[in-house]
């Protein structure tokens, strides 16, 4: 069971959230759109931390789990918890692939298929614009003023 509190945030938290997004965020974390691949800015990030969903920030992957899958997008072996993203059948564009989302706003984040690394063998691809970085020994985004768990240090 997770530390951070997953409880999704009220409408008002959403509607102030979603007003600081770029078109291209609101485009790819609301409307489930895909950034163009090598672009990113997190695709050949190497510092040691968490990333977090840009909207909420929620930790969603460590840097501990990062790989480099050549196929454009971050790219992540394992999540930072199982119960931080929430997978969903997602049969667009004529194929059956298995989208990710925040477990805590529901924002879309990529895809996870079944050709990673051990020991999971998963690849998490990640939209950079779902993301944001925290280094280790930081504090963690608090967006919705939680406390708790977010406001300890990444790590």
């Amino acid at each position: 069971m997770t530390a951070f509190d997953l409880s999704p945030p009220s409408d008002a938290q959403r509607d102030a959230l979603v007003a600081g997004l770029s078109a291209d965020e609101r485009r790819v974390l609301l409307q489930h759109g895909t950034e163009a691949p090598f672009c990113g800015v997190f695709l050949d990030n190497k510092q040691d931390g968490v990333y977090g969903c840009r909207l909420c920030g929620l930790p969603l992957f460590r840097s501990s789990t990062k790989f480099d899958s050549g196929t454009g997008w971050p790219s992540f072996f394992a999540p930072f918890d199982p119960d931080h993203v929430r997978e969903i059948r997602d049969v667009s564009h004529g194929m059956v692939r298995t989208e990710i989302v925040c477990a805590r706003c529901d924002s879309h984040l990529g895809h996870v298929f079944p050709d990673g690394p051990p020991p999971t063998f998963e690849r998490h691809c990640l939209n950079s614009v779902s993301l944001q970085f925290t280094a280790n020994g930081q504090p963690y985004p608090d967006p919705l003023q939680r406390g708790g768990a977010e406001a300890q240090p990444a790590g």
